[in-house]
């Protein structure tokens, strides 16, 4: 994903007009700050805290796929497709 702000992701991924938080929302937020942080640790080999807490979003980006999986699975299988995520 190229660089974006958090405000285009927002808009690119909500539900309605005003929504800021829901799973789609958060999940692509969070695959966001994923990939620019798996750029740092590319560079910064040595930086483990940083590396917990890449492992920290990917768990929680997981458990936020799960529950829109369970609850909305069409719009999990965009979410996935549009992210280009494997699963």
């Amino acid at each position: 994903m190229e660089t974006k702000s958090k405000a285009e992701i927002k808009k690119t991924f909500q539900c309605h007009e005003k929504d800021s938080g829901s799973a789609g929302v958060q999940v692509a937020l969070l695959s966001y700050r994923i990939d620019r942080l798996t750029d740092h640790l590319k560079a910064n080999k040595h930086d483990h805290n940083s590396r917990y807490g890449l492992i920290k979003m990917v768990s929680m980006r997981r458990k936020l796929l799960d529950y829109l999986a369970r609850s909305d699975q069409t719009r999990y299988q965009d979410i996935i497709q549009r992210l280009k995520l494997r699963r």
